[in-house]
């Protein structure tokens, strides 16, 4: 079986915890943002270091790396959506 694409509308992710990976926007503090990033990164370098990162243990689903490359995007995303609201109005 194939990846299928992702057509979900996660904004509802800011209103009620996740089912399949926990995440609950409500239950942590804006203040630990940035541990929380620091942590998340350490437990991508050590998943990224196993040899097997590039295989995908089932046909529908992501390798390790894959999920990194996702992480990395959603990132990047974020950080020019933060810069945009640091420097400019109603951007």
């Amino acid at each position: 079986m194939a990846i299928e694409p992702d057509t979900k509308d996660w904004t509802w992710v800011r209103e009620r915890p996740c089912p399949e990976c926990g995440f609950d926007a409500a239950a942590f503090e804006r203040s630990d943002v940035g541990a929380m990033i620091r942590t998340n990164v350490r437990d991508w370098e050590r998943l990224l270091a196993d040899p097997r990162a590039r295989v995908r243990a089932d046909a529908d689903r992501w390798s390790a790396l894959e999920y990194g490359c996702h992480v990395r995007d959603v990132f990047r995303i974020y950080d020019e959506r933060l810069a945009l609201m640091l420097s400019a109005d109603d951007p």
